[in-house]
C-alpha cells in the first residue's frame, strides 16, 4: 500500500485526519492519544439505567460515582415528590455534588397514543413540568409528541404536530416567566428532523427548542448526522447513543448500541456537534439489545411517511449498506439486566471521555 511519506499508509493517514478533525491528539505513529478535554459537560439520561429503579437522589450519587457533570431526569416518576421542599433538597444535593439537573417528562400531545392522563390534561401536565423544572433549576423541560405509531393516526403526524403546538402555546407565558425552555424530542420515530422544526417554528422558538436524540433519528429513517444538521439551530439539549443499521429482505433493521459500537462515525459526529452547537452538554442515553424492523420494501409501509424526502432516505440507506447484523441481548433476570445496562452506559461514558475528550472531570 502506498505510503504518504511520513510513515503512514493512505488508510492510516485518512484515519489520522478524521481523528484530528474530531479534536483527538495524534502521535508520530498515527495512533490516537487521550485527547485534551474539550470543555463540554458530560452526563447521562436516567433511562439508561432504568432497571436500577433509582430515584433522583440515587441517580445523583451514581452520576457522581462516574465523575459526571450533568444528569438528565426524563420522567417525573423519578422524583419522590413534587412538593417544593423535596425539590429544593434535590437541587441542593445536585449543587453540592457539582452536577447540573435537566428535567423531562413524556407526551404532551393529547391525541397521541402515548399520552397518559396520570398528570391531568396535556396543558396541566406541561404546566406541572415547567413548575417542577424551575424548582430544580433545570433550564429545559424535555417533552415528547409520541411514537412512530402516531404517524398512522387520523390526520397523520401533521395533525399530531398541530395538537402539540396548541398545548405548547398554552404555556408560553409560564415557560418564559420561569426561564424554562420547552424542549421537544424527536422521539421513537414520531417526527423526522424537518417535521420537528415545523413544530418549533409554529409554536415559537423563543420558548420552544429541540432535544436532539441521535438514536431516534435512525427510527425516523434518518442518518443522525443529517438530523443534526437540520436541528442544530434549535437544539437546547441532547440524548446521544449509537446505532447499527443493516439491510434484510424487507428493508432495514436498527439496533441501538453503546457509543462507538454502531455504524455511526462517532468521532465525526461529535466533531460536527461541537462545531454546530458549541459547548452543548452531551447526555448519553443507552437503550441496547434489540432490533426494530423497518420493512420499507413491503406494500403500505410508506403510507405513514407521505412526505418522506428521497435525499434524506438515501443517507439512511448508506448507513444500512455499511452496517452488519447484531445479535439481540436477553437478560435472564433483573439483576443481570441491571448489570447489562450499567455496562453499556459506562462503556459509552468511557469512550466519550477517553476518545472524544468530553467531560469536565
Amino acid at each position: 500500500m502506498e505510503s504518504t511519506g511520513n510513515g503512514l499508509n493512505r488508510r492510516q493517514f485518512g484515519r489520522t485526519l478524521a481523528l484530528a478533525g474530531a479534536g483527538l491528539a495524534i502521535n508520530a505513529g498515527g495512533r490516537a492519544q487521550v485527547p485534551a478535554r474539550l470543555g463540554v459537560k458530560l452526563g447521562f439520561d436516567n433511562f439508561s439505567v432504568r432497571a436500577l429503579g433509582l430515584k433522583a437522589g440515587g441517580l445523583l450519587d451514581y452520576a457522581a460515582s462516574q465523575k459526571l457533570d450533568s444528569l438528565y431526569i426524563t420522567s417525573l416518576d423519578a422524583l419522590e415528590s413534587l412538593e417544593e421542599r423535596y425539590l429544593r433538597e434535590v437541587r441542593a444535593k445536585a449543587a453540592d455534588l457539582g452536577i447540573d439537573i435537566l428535567l423531562g417528562t413524556w407526551s404532551i400531545c393529547p391525541t397521541s397514543r402515548a399520552f397518559n392522563k396520570k398528570w391531568g390534561t396535556a396543558e396541566e401536565h406541561l404546566a406541572l413540568g415547567i413548575r417542577t423544572a424551575k424548582a430544580l433549576g433545570s433550564p429545559v423541560l424535555r417533552v415528547v409528541l409520541g411514537t412512530r405509531e402516531d404517524r398512522k393516526s387520523e390526520g397523520g403526524i401533521e395533525a399530531r404536530i398541530a395538537d402539540t403546538v396548541r398545548v405548547c402555546q398554552s404555556a408560553r407565558s409560564q415557560a418564559l416567566d420561569a426561564g424554562v425552555k420547552i424542549s421537544v424530542e424527536n422521539h421513537a420515530g414520531d417526527m423526522q428532523a424537518w417535521e420537528l422544526v415545523t413544530l418549533i417554528e409554529a409554536a415559537g422558538k423563543d420558548y420552544v427548542g429541540a432535544t436532539f436524540d441521535s438514536g431516534n433519528s435512525t427510527w425516523a429513517l434518518e442518518d443522525p448526522m443529517a438530523s443534526l444538521e437540520v436541528l442544530a439551530p434549535y437544539i437546547v439539549s441532547t440524548h446521544i447513543r449509537d446505532s447499527m443499521v443493516w439491510e434484510y429482505e424487507d428493508g432495514a433493521k436498527v439496533q441501538w448500541t453503546a457509543i462507538g459500537e454502531g455504524c455511526i462515525d462517532s468521532p465525526a459526529f461529535f466533531a460536527k456537534l461541537a462545531r454546530l452547537c458549541p459547548g452543548m452538554p452531551v447526555h448519553i442515553e443507552i437503550i441496547s439489545g434489540f432490533a426494530v424492523d423497518f420493512p420499507y420494501l413491503k406494500p403500505g409501509f410508506w403510507d405513514a411517511w407521505p412526505k418522506a424526502r428521497g435525499a434524506d432516505f438515501a443517507r439512511f440507506l448508506a448507513l444500512a449498506k455499511r452496517g452488519k447484523p447484531l445479535a439481540p441481548h436477553r437478560s435472564p433476570d433483573n439483576t443481570a439486566e441491571q448489570e447489562y445496562q450499567k455496562s453499556e452506559l459506562e462503556r459509552s461514558l468511557k469512550y466519550c471521555k477517553e476518545v472524544i475528550g468530553l467531560g469536565l472531570r
